[in-house]
C-alpha cells in the first residue's frame, strides 16, 4: 500500500460531514471562493492519496468556518 501522502483526510472528512457537505459541495464552496479544485481531487486528499500545500489547508478551514488548526487534529494514531 502507498504511504499516506498528507494527515488531514480523515479530519477534513469529518468535519465535513458534520456540516451536512457532500464532496461535491464542498468543492463547490471552494470552486466558488476561486479554488479550482474537483470532488474527484477532494476525494483524493480525503483518502490521503494526495498532498496538501499550506495554502490549501487554509482554504480547506475558510470553507469549513473552522481554525486551521482544527483540521490538523488527528482523529486516528
Amino acid at each position: 500500500m502507498a504511504t499516506e501522502q498528507n494527515m488531514i483526510g480523515p479530519t477534513l472528512r469529518s468535519l465535513r460531514e458534520a456540516e451536512g457537505l457532500t464532496q461535491a459541495e464542498l468543492a463547490g464552496r471552494l470552486q466558488l471562493a476561486g479554488w479550482d479544485i474537483s470532488r474527484e481531487t477532494l476525494a483524493k486528499v480525503e483518502s490521503q492519496v494526495r498532498c496538501v500545500t499550506d495554502r490549501e489547508l487554509v482554504r480547506f478551514a475558510e470553507a469549513l468556518e473552522v481554525n486551521p488548526s482544527e483540521i490538523l487534529k488527528p482523529t486516528k494514531f
